[in-house]
């Protein structure tokens, strides 16, 4: 395929009226699916692992959310410097790279190595992550930036129920370290996908945006109220998310409910109606605007909080729907109004972005942690839901 009809394809991938469309979004959302398979599907066996290194609930879910602080720092790092950065070449390099580590976790003696492998993952994912939105919002124009950024964000939903599916079943099965083996072997996989998927694209840059360093871009989207409202809200969506789908884990299999290995995995078909509703994110912010998709969002996944309290299972999986659906269309909507909302240096502005939301669930990770050990799981709930309305607050603030 040439360049040409290749870019031409990238920019209808969001496209409804294009033969192609679906398959097209297909492959957006493989690409989400294999970047970040290894980010929550860890979580699956977060007791296997806490037993394994016999160590506190806290102090797992910490050292297994380590990757958002890799994610942070390197979605920041190539934010900056993402007009020096070939996409297709950084996008394969980093999935390369990611194996790496990803196998090192199998035979990782304790906790210390083990969290920073986990850091290392996050590094590799945050850069092709952010090296891919840069490439679709260069590639797709302004009124097909939604679905497109919607098709990816569904992707990584589809990562958050099929990862977590996977490292439950291969971890029951073959034990945990094959779990790490199988997760190499699809890194693999995905950079072979890119190879064959995606072109050589070289930044888009405007004279104006050459002549700005990366500091000084970062410095320009800082003093946007819109954007640092748009910030803000990644890091309380994330904190929100990781805040509850870390610490229900632990809920889930003490009594009265307390599932199996087998079964915590298969919870996590909530994630099901959340890979429906996010393709819908870019339609419903054309069609009723950024804040109310937002807020609409955001209520959906407070709703979801009381059931979560409950001594029953339907209630609990029916609290989990809602969340996960309402963070992950609200995590759509804002990184949509950040690609809209940075008339320049847009890499800078997502790399920002997702250095915020992955700080929010390092942040999340560490002090919902602290509250689940300490005060309970009700306290750590509360702390979901102030986070939830943090960011609906921070929403009144969003302007195009």
């Amino acid at each position: 395929m040439s360049n040409v009809s290749h870019t031409y394809e990238m920019r209808a991938m969001a496209a409804g009226h294009s033969p192609g469309a679906a398959l097209r979004s297909l492959i957006i959302g493989s690409m989400a699916f294999l970047t970040v398979v290894d980010l929550f599907a860890t979580q699956a066996i977060l007791p296997s692992l806490a037993r394994h290194y016999d160590v506190s609930p806290a102090a797992m879910g910490f050292a297994v959310n380590a990757s958002t602080m890799g994610m942070a720092i390197a979605g920041l790092i190539v934010g900056l410097f993402s007009p020096k950065i070939e996409r297709r070449s950084g996008i394969l390099v980093s999935l390369g790279i990611l194996a790496i580590p990803t196998v090192c976790l199998a035979f990782a003696p304790n906790l210390t190595v083990f969290t920073l492998l986990r850091i290392a993952q996050g590094l590799c994912m945050s850069a092709a992550f952010a090296l891919t939105l840069a490439y679709l919002g260069e590639q797709c124009s302004a009124t097909d930036a939604g679905g497109a950024f919607a098709a990816y964000i569904a992707g990584n939903v589809a990562s958050n129920l099929i990862g977590r599916l996977i490292s439950a079943a291969v971890a029951d099965n073959f034990g945990l370290a094959s779990n790490f083996y199988f997760f190499a072997a699809l890194n693999l996989a995905g950079a072979v996908m890119v190879y064959f998927t995606i072109h050589r694209a070289k930044p888009m840059q405007t004279v104006e945006e050459a002549m700005h360093s990366p500091l000084a871009a970062l410095a320009e989207h800082m003093r946007n109220p819109s954007l640092r409202a748009a910030f803000g809200i990644g890091f309380c969506i994330l904190f929100a998310f990781i805040g509850t789908f870390t610490y229900v884990n632990f809920v889930l299999v003490r009594p009265p409910l307390a599932l199996d290995r087998m079964q915590l995995g298969f919870v996590y078909f909530v994630f099901l109606p959340s890979m429906v509703t996010t393709l819908f994110a870019g339609a419903a912010v054309e069609r009723f605007g950024t804040r109310p998709a937002i807020w609409g969002a955001l209520a959906l996944a407070a709703a979801g909080l009381p059931l979560l309290l409950l001594p029953k299972l339907p209630a609990v999986l029916t609290g989990m729907v809602l969340v996960g659906a309402g963070t992950f269309f609200a995590q759509a909507a804002a990184t949509g109004f950040v690609g809209r909302a940075a008339k320049s240096n847009r890499g800078v502005a997502s790399g920002t972005y997702l250095a915020c939301y992955f700080c929010g669930g390092l942040v999340g990770s560490a002090v919902l942690g602290q509250l689940f050990d300490r005060l309970g799981w009700t306290a750590c709930v509360i702390g979901v839901g102030i986070s939830l309305m943090a960011a609906a607050r921070l929403a009144i603030r969003l302007r195009t």
